[in-house]
């Protein structure tokens, strides 16, 4: 009797960690560390790399990756199940005489409502009448977890699919300026700009709040390969930086600060929840990801489309590298980490990949044929050149 007591014991234990893990992952409306749940993901992670071989495109990994997040979710119930099981086994081996094959056969019947087998004495009536309300509890919270779920996932991808017109599939930020000009004859977008910045301030405050609290949504991809809501949050970032840049005394100035701080806070505390090394307090002249030759290039078609520059350019590096700092370092984990789309800007990712440039309409179709703006194709990401 001994053994079935240090067993009920341990199952309790077993039992009460795991009810924790329950309540702080689809309860507590705030982000919870929870041992069970991470290393569920991270198992689920690890067992999809082998799937992906290393030359593979990045429509095959994003159709894979698509079943990551909801296998990710199955696994996790069926990993709180399984420790209910063996927890409610274990407390129940003291009422059972230490028979654990009796034990675990009347946990089973308990949790699964199969009801063939009756508890025998009153200890072991109330051990399986409590698995029998966990369990219920644990499917009804998770039934109910996912309808909260995709209706976040829902409000953060109608905004990353109306950026597409804007920033183009995929988004990049200069393309999200150059689109202000290109083909427009009317090039007061100041009042335009400045209400997407103030749009994507308010998502960004969601995105935050929903990515940290319910994790899984990082890892849900967008309907569509080209569409990511990271490198649209990153675009929207890049194209407010470059704005205060070169037009630092243009409309629009505060909601693009907004924009960007607001940006600045989400990447940081969505990193940190993926527990990825970023920098506490970012170093505005530290090297970044986007060289010079990358930023000069994407200036250059801003200047040929008449976009307000003010500034030197390489004054406005300077600007831009400062801007750019404190977001570079969580942006492009978070980055590699989700293998998101590998669009201009956005860094390397977990497989070779080559940075796509954002899918432009032809102008012609609709009867303007202003000359469409030189596409840069910047150097290797990641490798710098500093101004002369």
């Amino acid at each position: 009797m001994v053994t079935a007591w240090i067993g009920f014991a341990a199952g309790a234990g077993i039992v009460a960690g795991t009810l924790v893990s329950i309540i702080g992952i689809l309860v507590v409306p705030r982000n919870v560390s929870s041992g069970i749940s991470r290393r569920c993901d991270l198992t689920v992670d690890a067992l999809f790399h082998p799937v992906i071989p290393r030359n593979a495109s990045f429509e095959f990994r994003d159709r894979v990756l698509a079943w990551q997040a909801p296998t990710a979710l199955l696994v996790r119930l069926l990993l709180w199940l399984t420790l209910l099981g063996v927890g409610y086994g274990l407390v129940l081996l003291p009422t059972v005489h230490g028979d654990a094959a009796r034990a675990f056969s009347d946990v089973g019947s308990s949790l699964f409502t199969l009801g063939y087998s009756a508890p025998t004495s009153w200890g072991s009536t109330i051990v399986e009448y409590l698995a029998a309300f966990t369990a219920l509890v644990v499917v009804g919270l998770q039934v109910g977890y996912l309808p909260t779920l995709y209706a976040a996932f829902n409000r953060r991808e109608i905004a990353v699919t109306l950026l597409a017109s804007r920033a183009g599939a995929p988004p990049w930020g200069p393309e999200l300026l150059a689109r202000t000009r290109w083909g427009i004859d009317d090039t007061d977008a100041g009042p335009v700009m400045a209400e997407l910045f103030r749009s994507w301030e308010a998502w960004s405050a969601e995105v935050a709040e929903s990515h940290t609290t319910y994790f899984t949504l990082a890892r849900l991809r967008s309907p569509q390969p080209s569409s990511d809501w990271l490198t649209s949050q990153i675009a929207v970032m890049d194209a407010a930086a470059l704005h205060l840049s070169l037009a630092p005394s243009r409309e629009p100035k505060l909601a693009a600060r907004l924009a960007l701080r607001m940006g600045f806070v989400t990447l940081d505390r969505i990193a940190r929840t993926m527990r990825l090394p970023v920098p506490d307090e970012p170093d505005p002249d530290a090297e970044i990801s986007v060289s010079f030759e990358q930023f000069r290039s994407a200036v250059k078609m801003l200047e040929d489309l008449h976009y307000p520059v003010e500034v030197p350019v390489q004054q406005a590096w300077a600007n831009f590298r400062g801007w750019r700092s404190n977001y570079d370092v969580a942006a492009l984990s978070i980055a590699r980490e989700l293998d998101a789309t590998p669009a201009l800007w956005t860094g390397p990712r977990r497989w070779p990949s080559q940075p796509v440039p954002p899918r432009r309409p032809s102008l012609k179709r609709s009867g303007n044929t202003p000359p469409e703006p030189p596409r840069p194709l910047p150097p290797a990401e990641g490798q710098d050149t500093q101004p002369p």
